[in-house]
């Protein structure tokens, strides 16, 4: 169903395009040798490149260059061997040179696209227009000092990837499904952490409404450098309602950069949107165009690992999988390897249901990530084996499974330690079943006389009779025999 803002003239359809600002995996920055470590002091990371020193030239990282590739590679992008850095010019206090060396009319990746998986099942192809290298500036820090702002130059010149897309995106919920899916794809190349808590993955979003059943594509407001996948939603879901409200009092959109303020979920205006005509930009002259041949892409293609769509078709295929199951494993390549090395061997199924539901559970209970997790892959596999064999039934394995997570034991030692072996003798079975019957005489009477629902009380009864070890659909098999008229 798509999404519509009910307004008083009619419905709006929402129109998005995001840009995402990916930092590039690497040990120094774009052009210069300097580290690219998160968490060190204010400073301390700082070439004469960085800092803008007069005389100072940039040399390309080529390893950075390569994470580009591999990037529009994953993104199925048509790769340009031939492009161009140039100079963005603007002046902020963190911008040290007084211009930004990115790319404009010649990046390094052309368009490509994205598939969404939706929550009804469905798929939405998004595409890419491009993606190019660029530098980060500095950071402004605002609150150390009532009068002063200081400057930490940590950041300027460590290497970024803008990953632009068209405007296709309809909603919110699909703009978080791209978000979603591109730093799954960027995990999964290796090329960036997406770790937006730290800044490493940032987004700003284009939006703008027009009347729905319209092609028309309506001025838009560019929302900045936004932090999370919730607050792009939440910003995108404000900024199309402000349009709205603008557009049917009878005043205009004016094009504009402005800022999302999640305490307050709402957006300020923080600068009239520049052109590019504004920026000046111009070939670096420091830095010759960018070529590689086909052979240097080839390898890097060679390279790739299974990408998260790939994966997915074959969890569905190999291990009989339903879609929803598999787009949950393969969203993170930790969870997907852990899942195969849980299932090798064994019902699929199973161990899909147990690592999605017992184990990622407790994960999210507990704010951990599955690298660390109490229990490893090894010792969940032995867990479902032990239910496979029948020496535990479903509710003891969830009962091993709980002391697993505390002591982080293997389900062997815990079963040994505890006594816990499912009883399947069916002769100890059947002494406790006779000793139901005895002792409860109108209950006999009542089942053969026809209340069949009676059996599940029979069942109970059995289960407490035998701590809960006994195997319950060999209950109910020596149930029906032993109260059969």
């Amino acid at each position: 169903m798509s999404y519509l803002i009910k307004g008083d003239t009619g419905n709006w359809e929402v129109v998005i395009g995001l840009e995402v600002h990916a930092q590039v995996v690497s040990q120094a920055k774009l052009f210069s040798g300097a580290s690219v470590a998160f968490g060190a002091a204010p400073n301390t990371q700082v070439s004469c490149v960085d800092a803008g020193m007069p005389g100072m030239l940039p040399v390309i990282n080529g390893f950075c260059v390569a994470q580009a590739v591999k990037t529009g590679l994953g993104l199925k992008a048509r790769i340009n061997r031939h492009s161009v850095f140039a100079r963005k010019n603007y002046f902020y206090a963190d911008l040290p040179q007084g211009y930004q060396i990115s790319q404009y009319d010649q990046p390094i990746v052309g368009e490509g696209t994205i598939v969404l998986d939706m929550p009804d099942g469905s798929t939405r192809t998004i595409g890419i227009e491009r993606l190019h290298l660029e530098q980060d500036a500095g950071k402004s820090i605002h609150d150390m000092h009532p009068q002063k702002t200081f400057i930490d130059l940590n950041r300027s010149g460590v290497a970024l990837m803008e990953i632009v897309s068209k405007p296709d995106l309809r909603s919110p919920e699909e703009a978080g499904q791209y978000l979603r899916k591109l730093r799954s794809i960027l995990r999964y190349l290796g090329t960036c952490d997406g770790n937006m808590e730290e800044g490493s993955m940032r987004c700003d979003a284009n939006v703008s409404v027009r009347p729905a059943g319209s092609n028309e594509l309506r001025t838009r407001c560019e929302i900045k450098n936004v932090n999370s996948v919730r607050f792009v939603m939440q910003a995108i879901e404000h900024e199309a309602r402000r349009h709205v409200d603008v557009y049917e009092s009878g005043g205009t959109i004016v094009q504009e950069t402005r800022l999302y303020d999640s305490n307050r979920d709402e957006t300020r205006s923080m600068r009239s949107k520049e052109m590019a005509h504004d920026y000046r930009y111009f070939p670096d002259p420091d830095l010759p165009p960018l070529i590689f041949d086909q052979a240097f892409i080839d390898k890097i293609k060679a390279s790739l690992p299974e990408l998260p769509d790939d994966k997915k078709e074959r969890f569905i295929r190999d291990y009989a999988l339903s879609t929803y199951d598999a787009d949950v494993l393969v969203a993170e390549q930790e969870n997907a390897l852990y899942f195969e090395t849980v299932a090798k061997g064994r019902d699929a199924k199973l161990a899909a249901n147990w690592v999605i539901s017992n184990l990622f559970g407790m994960l999210n209970k507990q704010g951990v990530a599955i690298a660390d997790s109490p229990v490893k892959a090894k010792d969940l596999g032995a867990l479902i084996d032990l239910i496979a064999d029948n020496t535990l039934s479903g509710r003891m394995a969830k009962e091993v499974f709980e002391v697993m997570v505390e002591t982080g034991k293997a389900p062997a030692m815990i079963v040994e330690e505890r006594g816990l072996k499912q009883v399947t003798d069916t002769g100890a079975i059947d002494a406790a079943i006779d000793q139901i019957i005895a002792a409860n005489p109108d209950k006999v009477a009542e089942y053969r006389s026809g209340k069949d629902k009676l059996m599940g009380w029979f069942v109970g009864q059995l289960m407490k009779a035998t701590q809960g070890k006994a195997n319950p659909g060999l209950c109910g098999e020596l149930l029906k025999k032993k109260l059969a008229p």
